[in-house]
């Protein structure tokens, strides 16, 4: 039998471990999933950091060398690496405490002060422990690392004025050029393009709508065999190898940057300053449709205005 304390190193010494990249974190809420598919989170989170790996690489790619300085795509690759990072140094020890909850038979959630994980996530898990409302704790966990990356992220004075506040960023707002994809076998791309992403109430309505999306009784299946069939690179071709079109090129993740070390300076909890609004717990149902085309669209028109830049540079 272990102890608290022992238990509490080994959580955090495998947070650590693995929230080396997007890659590990990926492949960590996958196994996840697989291991507690009762906590439906672990996938969504899984399938999100995906793309926020495809997003990465994507800023290697001849379209965005064109369009962006290597400055701002480093600056746009570390948002990314931040806003992830901080999500799974709170959600991860979240769910291994249930993991050694159910192990144990009895609810391990008192611990989390010692992650500082917010009063609200321990309420919730309580409650899930006991009612075993599924959905219910999927909300909760969405709504939770929503409001964690609000002030250390996307409010820190670095990223809001040397990203959120940039002509790149509000052009990919203005004409909704960020998206979150789900993929199939079949070369078929579900989804929905991001808007307002540094509103919180719209990131939480944003993840609910990718749930309603993913765990679609039509279409679930499909989304899991891709996750399960074909292996985290952090590179579009993970889909594209099933699409009929010409792919986007571009590096593995893990070969493209270097590992990131992050410090987390921000302890306090978001719960007791930032009121629950009622329609953060509104359920979202939505018809999944498929963006492939859309998406595609849209990134043949951004490549075609960067070789019009790369010709007037030469």
């Amino acid at each position: 039998m272990f102890s608290e304390t022992d238990l509490i190193q080994e959580i955090k010494k495998k947070t650590q471990h693995y929230n080396k990249d997007n890659v590990t974190r990926t492949k960590a809420y996958l196994k996840y999933y697989f291991k507690h598919p009762e906590i439906k989170w672990a996938l969504l989170a899984s399938m999100v950091s995906r793309n926020a790996g495809w997003n990465m690489t994507d800023l290697l790619t001849f379209t965005y060398n064109q369009l962006l300085s290597k400055n701002m795509r480093m600056l746009l690759f570390k948002t990314y690496e931040r806003a992830n990072w901080f999500i799974f140094s709170d959600a991860f020890p979240q769910l291994l405490l249930y993991s050694y909850s159910v192990k144990c038979n009895k609810p391990l959630f008192y611990l989390f002060k010692y992650f500082t994980i917010s009063t609200f996530m321990e309420e919730e898990w309580l409650h899930f422990w006991t009612k075993r409302k599924e959905n219910r704790l999927l909300t909760a966990q969405i709504i939770n690392e929503q409001n964690i990356i609000q002030i250390p992220v996307i409010k820190e004075p670095f990223f809001r004025e040397n990203v959120f506040h940039t002509f790149p960023y509000l052009l990919q707002e203005l004409f909704h050029l960020n998206s979150v994809v789900f993929p199939t076998k079949q070369g078929d791309l579900y989804g929905i393009y991001i808007k307002r992403f540094t509103d919180t109430s719209s990131r939480i309505e944003t993840g609910k709508k990718l749930a309603s999306i993913l765990f679609h009784r039509d279409y679930y299946p499909k989304f899991l065999t891709f996750a399960n069939d074909v292996t985290p690179t952090g590179n579009r071709n993970e889909y594209e190898q099933f699409l009929n079109r010409k792919r986007i090129d571009s590096d593995n993740l893990q070969e493209a940057y270097p590992t990131i070390s992050h410090e987390n300076k921000y302890k306090e909890d978001w719960y007791p300053k930032s009121p629950i609004r009622d329609t953060w717990w509104e359920s979202v149902q939505i018809q999944p449709k498929k963006i492939g085309s859309s998406f595609y669209r849209k990134r043949g028109l951004i490549r075609h205005f960067a070789k019009v830049v790369h010709a007037i540079k030469k």
